[in-house]
């Protein structure tokens, strides 16, 4: 979907381990490739370093999270702060939580006033809403951004993160349409965000 909104001619450039992935020339005539990284953060992780390996320099990611409290279903989240729980990316030894590139979180930020910045936490499992999640570590839940914002630290790749609520526990679950408008703002920022 975002491939056909936000591509000039998409043509479809890999298609490694069943993860499809798309380049083309944006509206504005910039070279742009758009990949699927699949479910979770090794899935995620793997598709990064083989996009590092290729010679991406800057990524944005588009998803979707769970609100854990105040974020309203539609709600665009610039993740200011990524926290790991339950999984290989969850050490002893870390202290902080992984960080998306300041530069790319600001300009996120200034091109999408509507969008607040907010911490997430990435689960290695889906969200439910009873489970007994730490609400004052992040305001929303996903399951790839900590993995890729470690990878990218590692990689030396430039990542920011912008999600679309599509969960809460006392609302149910973003409608289809609605998921996609919000995906596709988020998609045409990200892309004048990674544009030259």
């Amino acid at each position: 979907m975002l491939a056909q909104e936000l591509l000039e001619q998409p043509k479809m450039s890999n298609h490694a381990r069943g993860l499809w992935g798309y380049t083309g020339s944006s509206v504005e005539g910039h070279e742009l490739t758009i990949q699927s990284t699949g479910m979770g953060g090794p899935s995620a992780s793997v598709v990064l370093a083989d996009l590092a390996e290729l010679g991406v320099r800057r990524a944005i990611r588009i998803g979707t999270c769970a609100s854990l409290g105040g974020r309203s279903l539609g709600e665009l989240v610039v993740v200011s702060e990524a926290h790991a729980r339950q999984g290989a990316f969850v050490s002893p030894e870390a202290t902080k939580a992984p960080l998306p590139d300041a530069e790319l979180t600001a300009a996120l930020e200034k091109h999408l006033p509507e969008a607040r910045a907010g911490a997430a936490v990435s689960l290695d499992s889906l969200y439910r809403p009873e489970r007994d999640l730490p609400s004052a570590l992040a305001e929303v839940a996903d399951m790839q951004t900590a993995s890729l914002f470690a990878i990218a630290d590692q990689t030396e790749i430039a990542v920011a993160a912008l999600l679309v609520v599509s969960e809460k526990s006392d609302a149910g679950q973003l409608r289809d349409e609605d998921l996609e408008e919000a995906a596709k703002r988020a998609g045409h920022a990200a892309a004048a965000m990674l544009s030259p």
